[in-house]
């Protein structure tokens, strides 16, 4: 029997494992990682962030590598609970009528399971991380659970989407640097923004299946104009990260004006770029575009911390 789902690349490794473990990795979605990145990704912005005035350190090697053993771990705990309240709604859409709980592949019990195994995991991260940082990330638990009813009451389960997977963000940066302050605050805002502009492309996969089981999302919501409704979600991003940016500088002059903006500009190139290309009704090229998030996000980081160690030396 194939069990390859519609949404996963049939040459992934998950998709050649033995029948009796390919269902437990399909619920985690092992065999998407572009969740697990964009869940990581933040947390490893946020640590090229501090990296101007916190510089750039062996430690930030540390907090990355927990961050991503981490991210992985609860995105598979999350998207398992979230299979776990949608298998009534996954059974009626056509892209996830095959995942391991509709189909029967795993019983609830066996899934409710595999969410406790994968929360110790990242257990294990989150007692490796300072104080203040743990309290943080503690905070994220009620916006995790309530993510899967947001697509039934709100036409913005975007917002919460992105509330929920930058909140690595708050948790890296306390980790590296045991504060918070308004500019990564408003750095965590401009990333929502970013996820509610690459959500919204996902979700134009979805919108014929979502309109008939009543889904709710921003695609719907934006409509014919969900074109500017992401470009709009992306300029938003780019005015917050150099708003962020320019007041962690403090007092600034040109120079820093120019570093500032070098250190932007490839992430916001590419954001305009998936959006002048972007196409609604091209199911196949909204995945694309979605997945270059990716590559947006290392943009960022790598000309982060190219400037951090423009203003520093590794210890």
């Amino acid at each position: 029997m194939n069990t390859t789902l519609k949404d996963s690349n049939s040459a992934h490794w998950v998709n050649n494992t033995p029948a009796n473990i390919r269902p437990f990795l399909q619920l985690s979605r092992l065999d998407r990682p572009i969740g697990y990145w964009l869940l990581t990704l933040p947390g490893w912005m946020a640590l090229a962030f501090s990296s101007y005035h916190h510089g750039v350190s062996l430690s930030d090697i540390k907090w990355a590598i927990i961050i991503l053993v981490g991210a992985v771990a609860m995105r598979g705990a999350g998207c398992t609970y979230n299979d776990i309240i949608d298998q009534n709604l996954d059974i009626q859409v056509n892209r996830t009528a095959l995942r391991p709980l509709p189909s029967g592949a795993v019983s609830n019990k066996q899934a409710w399971i595999w969410v406790i195994l994968q929360c110790l995991i990242g257990l294990l991260c989150w007692s490796i991380l300072p104080y203040v940082s743990k309290v943080i990330a503690l905070l994220s638990i009620p916006l995790v659970m309530a993510y899967p009813f947001m697509k039934r009451i709100t036409w913005w389960p975007q917002i919460w989407l992105g509330l929920t997977f930058n909140w690595a963000v708050l948790v890296a940066y306390s980790a590296k640097t045991l504060t918070l302050n308004l500019p990564v605050i408003l750095f965590y805002l401009a990333l929502v923004f970013w996820t509610i502009g690459y959500d919204t492309i996902y979700a134009c996969q979805d919108l014929e299946d979502d309109i008939k089981v009543g889904i709710k999302s921003t695609a719907r919501k934006f409509g014919k104009k969900v074109k500017a409704g992401i470009g709009t979600s992306y300029f938003i991003s780019i005015f917050l990260i150099f708003l962020s940016k320019f007041l962690q500088a403090g007092q600034i002059n040109k120079y820093e004006v120019c570093i500032i903006l070098a250190g932007i500009l490839p992430f916001a190139f590419h954001l305009f770029y998936q959006v002048f290309n972007f196409k609604p009704a091209d199911k196949e090229k909204s995945l694309y575009t979605f997945k270059s998030n990716k590559f947006a996000g290392m943009l960022l980081i790598l000309s982060w911390f190219f400037i951090g160690l423009m203003f520093t030396h590794i210890n």
